[in-house]
Formats: C-alpha cells, sequence, structure tokens
C-alpha cells in the first residue's frame, strides 16, 4: 500500500490564511482513514515539512491561491507541474516559496513523492483573527469531500465517521 500525506498548510490566527489547517480538523472530524493516510496539521511548519513528503508516495497539500482575479471560494485543483513549471499564474498564502522550495529539497534528495497534488482556494479575508471567512468556511466540507473522493478513485477506503 502506498504512503499518503495529506498535509493542511497555513496560519490558524490570520483568519482565511489557515483554510489548509481547517480542512484537516474537517476531515478527522468526519472521516476514518487507513493507517497508510497521514493527516498533517502543518501550521507554517517550514522545513520542518520535509519528513512528511520524504515520506509520502502521494502529497496532497491543501492552502490558500490568489489568482487575482478569481472569486474568493474558487476551488483549484493543481498538480506539482503545474505549479513549479508556472503553466498557471499564482501566489499561493505567504509560505508558497516555502512549499515550492521543501519539494526542491526533497527532489535533490531524490526522496519527492511520486505524485504531487494542491487542492487550493482563493481566499477572502485575510488579516488577524481565528475564524475563516463566511465564503470559505462553506467551502470546507467541498475540498473536503473533493479529497476523499479522489482517494476513493484511487482505491483508498475511506469511511465517514
Amino acid at each position: 500500500m502506498k504512503n499518503i500525506s495529506i498535509i493542511g498548510i497555513g496560519n490558524l490566527l490570520m483568519m482565511d490564511e489557515g483554510f489548509g489547517v481547517h480542512v484537516i480538523k474537517y476531515l478527522e472530524r468526519n472521516y476514518k482513514f487507513p493507517q497508510n493516510c497521514s493527516l498533517v496539521d502543518a501550521g507554517t511548519a517550514g522545513i520542518y515539512l520535509a519528513p512528511y513528503f520524504e515520506g509520502a508516495d502521494w502529497a496532497i497539500v491543501i492552502d490558500i491561491l490568489d489568482k487575482g482575479d478569481e472569486e474568493p471560494g474558487t476551488f483549484f485543483r493543481l498538480s506539482h507541474e503545474d505549479m513549479t513549471g508556472k503553466a498557471i499564474q499564482t501566489s499561493m498564502s505567504p509560505h508558497q516559496l516555502g512549499v515550492l522550495e521543501i519539494l526542491e529539497i526533497c527532489r535533490l534528495r531524490e526522496r519527492l513523492p511520486e505524485r504531487i497534488d494542491f487542492f487550493c482556494v482563493v481566499p477572502r479575508l485575510i488579516g488577524q483573527g481565528v475564524e475563516l471567512s463566511p465564503v470559505l468556511k462553506g467551502v470546507v466540507p467541498k475540498v473536503a469531500e473533493k479529497i476523499v473522493s479522489e482517494l476513493k478513485r484511487e482505491g483508498i477506503k475511506v469511511k465517514g465517521a
């Protein structure tokens, strides 16, 4: 069985910036995952994320993505190639370079996951506060369901809690 890391990135003290962590918490409350799936509340861990990538065959990264002219709450599913190949002009949350740099370090160490997917949404509000904006709060379950559906399509047995 392949090892899967589902990594939620973000700062819970900065409103929509904490979106990835909110999705991880939702997944923990509402689903049961097999032992080969790790749910990671990564916060803004930076280089300390490397083991979660290096120990995975497949990594799913959940974060915000500022795409400029897109509506808040708009969902994007991107591959690692999309992110590194500049197929799109994007700016993720303030730790974007950190994640991409960590992935580059993993590649140089020959420990990059076989597959990396980014599940991202456009933020509405970033500022001091622990609550998501109403728009992103409503998107949390939808993104969680997209992740669970993707896992099930790949034959991973995820159960409702």
